[in-house]
């Protein structure tokens, strides 16, 4: 959870350009934005006392626009899973046995920006210190003070030094071997289980910039915002990341673009890293369709703390090519994962299944079978392929790996398709 607030009101206008190539898409998404904006404070306080400090603080450092209610974290994570997350978030542990267990359930529905400041009833510094690692902001027991509480708001308002750097959101690259593996689909669909099923603030970045097709199969148009940041890196602030985002639905955003197939321009590592370190400050997921013909010059990016699920088909030229590209990425490391989705297996190109593991060295950690409908459904839409039942249930162990759900369930279940599929 971060310690700081969103973006700025001073942040410099865009370019020219960039205002240009912005221009049509964003008069809408603003209005949209603007009647949607989240709270400044959410308090969620079992008494009284504590409820009237922490109002009387939050008036002190200027924030008037909060919502206060009578409960304790168990129901910020209710609330928080239907509702924005606020600039300032105050929960309260009072009588909770396990509180750090609540606080990282309480990460999984609040977004990246929130800055959140514990209240218990125990003085207990084992607890402060197992509170504070979570990336909490601050943790207060009572009685409360009013001018300590206020102290510590405007010192996250502020982004005073001493406070703990801001909690990014969860990365997820998606790469496919060889053309036609299906990684954009996967990305698309990826992206709206976390958006839409789980709740959370996505974000998806196509950087195949002269022939992706990630806003195709969501039903937007793309833009020119992305291609003038990636040649204009000083360019990406806040503001760019907000006015730049197309608005696929309440929670789910696309950057993406689409150039001549005469470009050949190829965006440094440090300007992806840059742009994809900005999104993460922003949005829960970030899901990046990174093209085979970028990610060989980008290979930096992919070391990023995050999930890569390399992606391929069941041919011949996927078995050879896979190895290839493990080797590339390198091991799974405690803070970042490779995964390998094996896509359209059994599909007509594909080899045996005991011959492709046998060739690529072990079996994939994903399966998911060949469904002869996909093809069309993807053109179509994300509707369209939502409507694939096939293709949504051999999903299912993927998406609870994303969303970090227990190892155990997602391995029984990769165990039955496996088995449909051998």
């Amino acid at each position: 959870m971060d310690n700081g607030p969103a973006a700025a009101a001073a942040v410099a206008a865009p370019a020219p350009a960039l205002a240009s190539a912005l221009a049509p898409a964003l008069a809408p998404q603003v209005a949209t934005q603007a009647a949607s904006r989240p709270l400044n404070a959410m308090v969620f306080v079992k008494d009284p006392d504590s409820q009237g400090v922490i109002r009387q603080a939050l008036e002190v450092v200027g924030l008037r626009d909060m919502e206060v209610v009578s409960g304790t974290v168990a129901r910020a994570i209710t609330d928080l899973a239907r509702k924005a997350s606020p600039r300032l978030l105050f929960v309260d542990v009072s009588g909770i046995d396990d509180a750090a267990s609540k606080l990282v359930e309480l990460s999984e529905v609040c977004e990246p920006g929130t800055a959140v400041i514990v209240v218990g009833d125990k003085n207990d510094i084992a607890l402060y210190r197992q509170v504070r690692s979570t990336g909490i902001a601050e943790y207060f027991f009572k009685p409360l003070i009013s001018s300590h509480v206020a102290s510590v708001c405007e010192a996250i308002l502020n982004k005073r030094s001493d406070q703990p750097g801001p909690r990014l959101g969860k990365l997820i690259f998606t790469l496919g071997v060889g053309g036609g593996a299906g990684a954009t689909t996967i990305a698309t669909n990826a992206a709206w289980h976390l958006a839409e099923r789980m709740q959370r603030q996505v974000a998806i970045l196509d950087l195949n910039i002269t022939d992706g097709d990630a806003a195709l199969q969501l039903n937007v148009q793309p833009t020119g915002a992305l291609a003038e940041a990636l040649e204009h890196p000083e360019r990406i602030d806040d503001l760019f990341l907000e006015r730049a985002a197309i608005r696929v639905t309440e929670r789910l955003r696309l950057l993406a673009t689409l150039q001549p197939l005469s470009g050949t321009m190829i965006p440094s590592e440090q300007t992806v890293v840059l742009l994809v370190q900005g999104l993460l400050r922003r949005y829960r997921y970030v899901v990046v369709d990174m093209p085979p013909t970028f990610a060989r010059h980008l290979s930096g990016a992919l070391h990023l703390p995050g999930t890569v699920l390399l992606v391929s088909n069941g041919s011949l030229l996927a078995a050879r090519d896979v190895p290839r590209w493990r080797e590339l990425l390198g091991p799974s490391t405690p803070d970042r994962s490779v995964m390998h989705v094996l896509n359209k297996a059994r599909g007509p190109d594909s080899v045996p299944m005991a011959d492709f593991g046998a060739a690529i060295g072990q079996q994939p950690e994903i399966v998911i079978p060949y469904d002869s409908h996909l093809g069309r459904a993807s053109v179509m839409g994300i509707g369209e392929a939502q409507n694939c039942s096939q293709f949504q249930h051999a999903l299912r162990p993927l998406f609870r790996r994303l969303s970090g759900e227990k190892e155990a369930e997602a391995t029984s279940i990769f165990s039955r398709l496996l088995q449909q599929v051998s």
